[in-house]
């Protein structure tokens, strides 16, 4: 469906987006991540056609976006990060304009507006001002406004930002419901929203790709540790550090003395685990166990591990 192929921008010195290729299917719900001012506008905006690239290509459907550029245009809806409303209009009115843009009219405006407000849950507020809308509701109605032409790609950026948490929830149902139909990519820097939404992720940073697969195939390609949480009683710092030579597959990260206990941290790799050497080991030296919780590495410590250097300086 899309396919970018080494594609760069550049603002003067500052080079906000650096030759970045992936593909991208129909019917994929993509996340595409970042910290602030890592490149993630810029690309979308490229992909749009809003921006020219300084280097590289974007094709749609196999065509390149800079000989084809209308023609691609009428496949995409877009909703940017700050939601372009005129907040003076009715909804209806507002849904309207965007059809006449497209060149809706008649009958076939009629089946767009009721598709569109099917689709976002705008029944109640169809004949409402745009500026006593809700938030919640204004994001819908700027997605709607994106699929008012029934496009079969939806590019979102930060569709959820400033929404509250039963907002985020219904626009979360709404792109999951889209993304049976569509191909949709959305941007956001909000990684729980990410990994409840999309089927894939792409990690963007200082421009560059990082980072593309399922929140699974990130977290177990990362080479990642598991941290084992363990406190013990009959035994002393020198008995724990000793194990390691027995369990040789364990390193100790930290070990602290309580009042009656040990408590430690345990650190081993995610295609490990050795749980059943610790306790048989503890057990033949006649320790107590009295806590024992592992905590594998997340998605955010994959985010963080790969956005932490470097301060990008353009969106």
């Amino acid at each position: 469906m899309i396919r970018i192929e080494n594609l760069s921008k550049d603002y003067g010195h500052v080079k906000a987006v650096k030759s970045i290729s992936f593909s991208l299917a129909d019917r994929e719900i993509v996340g595409f991540l970042g910290a602030n001012g890592a490149g993630k506008t810029t690309t979308l905006k490229m992909i749009t056609g809003y921006l020219a690239p300084t280097s590289g290509t974007v094709f749609v459907d196999k065509k390149n976006i800079n000989d084809h550029y209308l023609e691609i245009q009428k496949k995409i809806g877009y909703l940017p990060e700050l939601n372009p409303l005129y907040v003076e209009m009715k909804v209806y009115d507002y849904l309207r304009f965007h059809a006449e843009i497209r060149e809706i009219h008649g009958d076939a405006f009629k089946k767009a507006l009721v598709r569109v407000i099917q689709d976002c849950g705008l029944q109640g507020v169809v004949h409402r001002t745009v500026g006593n809308c809700s938030k919640g509701y204004r994001q819908r109605i700027g997605l709607a406004a994106a699929m008012i032409h029934d496009p079969k790609i939806l590019i979102l950026d930060e569709p959820v930002t400033g929404l509250d948490p039963n907002q985020i929830v219904e626009i979360r149902q709404l792109i999951k419901k889209l993304g049976k139909e569509k191909l949709v990519l959305m941007s956001s820097h909000i990684l729980q929203e990410i990994q409840a939404t999309v089927d894939r992720i792409i990690i963007i940073h200082n421009g560059e790709i990082v980072a593309d697969g399922t929140s699974e195939e990130l977290i177990s390609d990362s080479k990642g540790m598991t941290q084992l949480h363990i406190e013990i009683q009959n035994t002393d710092e020198n008995e724990i550090q000793d194990m390691k030579a027995v369990i040789p597959s364990i390193s100790i990260h930290s070990l602290q003395k309580l009042e009656s206990s040990i408590s430690a941290i345990l650190e081993y790799p995610n295609t490990s685990d050795p749980r059943k050497d610790i306790f048989n080991h503890a057990v033949k030296h006649g320790w107590t166990i009295l806590a024992m919780s592992a905590s594998k590495r997340n998605l955010e410590d994959i985010f963080r591990n790969l956005t932490q250097e470097g301060d990008p300086a353009h969106a």
